[in-house]
């Protein structure tokens, strides 16, 4: 059954690759948007107006984005032949996606502190998180593209 995929192996990659540039752009723009939520006052027409981009950031893009890479990652590892499981390079890969995963957790969890007015976290707190999916993303290109191990 699986096999029937094989003729749609790139349109696949495509899908994938399409998908999870939609989640990675989220996923470097949401924290940038708390840094500049931590500069409004709260209650104050600016910070409810953060509270709706992040909102709409995580719900219409970043969520469906994440869960369209799933679906077309996971299909892409059931079909024979588009993964050499003797290779280690994917169990990499795989880690950074869990890592990525709870990072996105958290940033869903910070939205809503925001939303309720009870950010905990300082604009620079949110600055170096900003950082984490970059160093993921460059961690997964490198083992998808090269293959290292």
């Amino acid at each position: 059954m699986i096999t029937v995929l094989v003729p749609y192996v790139l349109w696949l990659k495509a899908i994938h690759i399409i998908t999870v540039i939609a989640w990675m752009a989220g996923q470097f723009y949401l924290p940038r948007l708390f840094v500049y939520h931590c500069q409004t006052n709260l209650g104050s027409e600016e910070s409810e107006r953060f509270k709706i981009m992040e909102y709409k950031l995580l719900r219409m893009i970043i969520n469906p984005a994440m869960t369209a890479s799933f679906v077309s990652g996971i299909v892409l590892a059931i079909i024979p032949g588009v993964i050499d499981y003797h290779t280690y390079w994917w169990i990499v890969k795989l880690v950074c996606l869990f890592v990525l995963t709870g990072y996105h957790g958290m940033c869903s969890r910070w939205r809503r502190q925001f939303e309720i007015d009870q950010n905990i976290h300082s604009e620079k707190f949110y600055r170096y998180m900003n950082e984490v999916p970059t160093i993921l993303m460059i961690t997964i290109v490198i083992m998808v593209v090269v293959q290292p191990f």
